[in-house]
C-alpha cells in the first residue's frame, strides 16, 4: 500500500507541507515559553490571553471555506506554512507581551488554515483504509523534522541568541513554502466539495468530539509546558530535549496507531485514548516530581495521536462532498473551547495551578462518554 500512496503526486506534496508547518511550529513552542518568561516576564495570565489569541485564527478556520473560492485548496496549503515561517522569524524581534501576541497571531494563522486544508487534502485523497496510515506517514516525518529542529535548537542555544534561533527557523520554512508552492499535485478526478457553510445534524457527534478534543488539548498544549518551565525550572535544552523523545517515539508509534484504528475501529482506540489522559492529568495535578511530570508530557503526546480517528470517523461516515467544508467547521469548533480555556484556565492558574489538570481529568470523562456513541466499527 505504501508504495500505491507515493504513487499519488498530493502524498509526497503534503509531507513536505507538513514537515515544514511542524518543525515550525515546533520552534515557536520549544522557544516561546523560555522567551516569555526569561526575557518578557509574562505571568499566568498573560500566558493564557497569548495563548487564547493564538487559537482565534483556529477558531476562524471557517473562512477557509470562503478563501477556497478565491485560492485553490493545495496552494492555499502553501501560503499558510508561508506565514508560519514569517511568524516565527518575526517573533524575536517583538521580545514584549503585545509583540508576541501580534506575532504569535501571524504564525497561528497559517499554521491553523494549514491544518484545516491538509485534513481536508488528506480525506479527499484518500481512501478509508489509506487515510489513517498518510496520517500517521504525516505524524512520522513531522516528528523527524521536528527531532531535527529540537537538537538544532539544543545544540545551538548556548552559541545563538533567542532571536537568531527564531530568525533561522522561520527562513528555512518560508524557503520550504515557497518551494511547494509551484508544485502541481491535484487530481482533476476528486469530487468537487461543496462550497460555503456545511452545517448537518447527522455530524453532531464529529462536532462534539472536536469540541471536547480542543478543550483537553488546550490544556496539554499551554499549561503543562508551562508548569514545566515556571515550577520545575525546565530550560530551553531541557525543553528542546524532552521535545526530541517526544518525537522519536511519534516516529515509531505512529504507524501503529493508524493500524489500530484499521484494524479495531475509532470507538474502541479512542476510548483507551480517554481512559490513559484521565490518569495522565491527574498526575500532572498531584504528582510533584519534574521528571515524573515529564514522563507524563511524554504519555500524554503519545496519546494525542489517538485524536486521528474524530477524521476517520468522519471519513466513514460524511458525504466526500462535505469534507473540505466539514473539516473547516469541525476544526472552527475544535477551537471555541481553545479561544477561552487559556484565558480561564490563566486565572485558575493564578488561584492553583492544580486546577486545569483537574479540569482536563473531567473532561476527559465526558469524552469518554460520548466517543461511545461511535457506532462504525471495523
Amino acid at each position: 500500500m505504501l508504495k500505491e500512496l507515493k504513487q499519488n503526486k498530493m502524498y509526497a506534496y503534503l509531507m513536505l507541507l507538513v514537515v515544514a508547518a511542524t518543525a515550525g511550529h515546533q520552534a515557536w513552542r520549544t522557544l516561546f515559553n523560555n522567551l516569555a518568561v526569561d526575557e518578557v516576564g509574562i505571568n499566568g495570565f498573560q500566558l493564557g490571553v497569548i495563548q487564547s489569541v493564538r487559537e482565534i485564527p483556529g477558531f476562524l478556520a471557517l473562512l477557509v471555506i470562503y478563501v477556497l473560492f478565491f485560492v485553490r485548496e493545495h496552494r492555499l496549503s502553501a501560503i499558510s506554512v508561508l506565514l508560519v515561517g514569517i511568524g516565527v522569524a518575526m517573533t524575536g524581534f517583538f521580545p514584549s507581551f503585545y509583540g508576541l501576541i501580534f506575532t504569535t497571531l501571524i504564525m497561528s494563522i497559517g499554521f491553523h488554515y494549514f491544518e484545516t486544508t491538509n485534513k481536508s487534502l488528506t480525506l479527499q485523497y484518500f481512501n478509508y483504509e489509506q487515510a489513517p496510515l498518510v496520517f500517521a506517514k504525516q505524524k512520522s516525518w513531522a516528528a523527524v523534522a521536528n527531532v531535527a529542529m529540537g537538537a538544532f535548537i539544543w545544540l545551538l542555544a548556548g552559541h545563538l541568541s533567542l532571536q537568531m534561533n527564531f530568525i533561522v527557523a522561520g527562513v528555512i520554512i518560508v524557503l520550504l513554502a515557497f518551494w511547494a508552492f509551484f508544485w502541481k499535485p491535484e487530481n482533476k478526478d476528486i469530487p468537487a466539495q461543496n462550497k460555503g457553510m456545511v452545517l448537518r445534524k447527522r455530524y453532531w457527534l464529529f462536532y462534539v468530539l472536536n469540541f471536547l478534543s480542543g478543550a483537553r488539548r488546550q490544556i496539554f498544549v499551554v499549561f503543562a509546558v508551562f508548569m514545566l518551565v515556571q515550577k520545575y525550572q525546565f530550560s530551553v535544552q531541557n525543553i528542546a530535549l524532552l521535545f526530541i523523545i517526544n518525537n522519536i517515539i511519534t516516529y515509531f508509534i505512529s504507524p501503529y496507531i493508524a493500524k489500530g484504528i484499521n484494524r479495531f475501529g475509532e470507538r474502541k482506540m479512542l476510548s483507551l485514548e480517554y481512559i490513559s489522559l484521565i490518569f495522565v492529568f491527574l498526575g500532572y495535578a498531584f504528582i510533584e516530581n519534574g521528571l515524573v511530570v515529564a514522563i507524563l508530557y511524554i504519555i500524554d503526546h503519545i496519546f494525542f495521536g489517538f485524536s486521528m480517528g474524530i477524521n476517520t470517523y468522519f471519513h466513514k461516515t460524511g458525504d466526500k462532498k462535505d469534507i473540505a467544508p466539514s473539516m473547516a467547521v469541525g476544526f472552527t469548533i475544535n477551537h471555541i473551547s481553545a479561544v477561552v480555556i487559556p484565558v480561564c484556565g490563566g486565572l485558575l492558574w493564578m488561584w492553583h495551578w492544580q486546577i486545569p489538570f483537574i479540569a482536563g481529568a473531567i473532561l476527559c470523562v465526558v469524552s469518554l462518554v460520548f466517543v461511545q456513541k461511535i457506532k462504525i466499527e471495523n
